[in-house]
């Protein structure tokens, strides 16, 4: 006899597994339906097995900001950023704090790549993420002063195929915070050329796309985020960007 699960049931279940198992959802299931059906059949093959939901209340990881008092009220600290940001204010901080996956939190966060530093060059940033393993934050403003970007769970690089996991997601503050998580519908999260970097796609425009100069910008909406435009325009024009990665 399968088990029944309600809609809001599944979606509980596959986005535990997107945030902290990402690699569960990619290495077996391709989409929801499959999920649900490895899910049927783990618990059908261990029906003598108990088993049991438990909810830990995580502690909190933040460090203190290199500003802030020994007795400071506040619960929710600001993550530590080893260099000065162009473009994130307290506000920026405090919104993608709270939706970059749980594994890492609680790290400073390190300036990887910034075009103010390091010139407006894509082979540039591929360089400066060469030896780098771990997930980064790509913050864009636009000449119109709008703030948007994207998470990747992988460091930028060129690539003969898409990468990435389900953590990756793309999000902006024009003209409030929003974010787009992966919709499950297809697995185009991240891939790399010489003259582009693009994310998002699915028989259309991509979620965002970027040249080679890191100058002209572009973001539609697409089928691997069901995002809308990031920007108040579909294509933009860069004027700062910044790569920061978690240390």
């Amino acid at each position: 006899m399968g088990i029944v699960y309600s809609a809001g049931e599944v979606d509980h279940l596959y986005t535990f597994f997107v945030q902290w198992s990402p690699e569960t959802i990619y290495s077996k299931h391709s989409s929801r339906r499959d999920f649900l059906t490895g899910i049927e059949s783990l618990f059908s093959n261990s029906a003598s097995k108990q088993w049991e939901i438990v909810t830990v209340k995580q502690e909190n990881k933040w460090r203190p900001s290199v500003c802030s008092s020994a007795d400071s009220e506040s619960d929710d600290q600001l993550p530590v950023l080893t260099h000065h940001s162009q473009i994130l204010k307290e506000h920026h901080l405090e919104q993608l704090m709270n939706h970059i996956p749980a594994r890492t939190q609680g790290y400073s966060w390190k300036l990887v790549y910034s075009t103010v530093e390091h010139g407006t060059s894509l082979t540039t940033l591929y360089r400066q993420m060469r030896e780098l393993d771990r997930p980064v934050l790509m913050v864009i403003r636009d000449t119109d002063k709008q703030v948007f970007g994207a998470f990747s769970s992988d460091p930028f690089r060129v690539s003969s195929f898409c990468y990435g996991t389900g953590e990756t997601f793309l999000y902006s503050f024009s003209p409030d915070f929003q974010i787009f998580r992966w919709s499950g519908e297809n697995s185009y999260f991240v891939r790399g050329f010489l003259d582009s970097l693009q994310m998002g796609g699915g028989g259309g425009p991509f979620g965002l796309w970027l040249d080679s100069d890191l100058y002209r910008g572009s973001s539609y909406s697409c089928n691997t985020f069901c995002n809308r435009p990031l920007s108040l325009h579909h294509d933009f024009i860069v004027q700062d960007l910044e790569v920061w990665s978690f240390v």
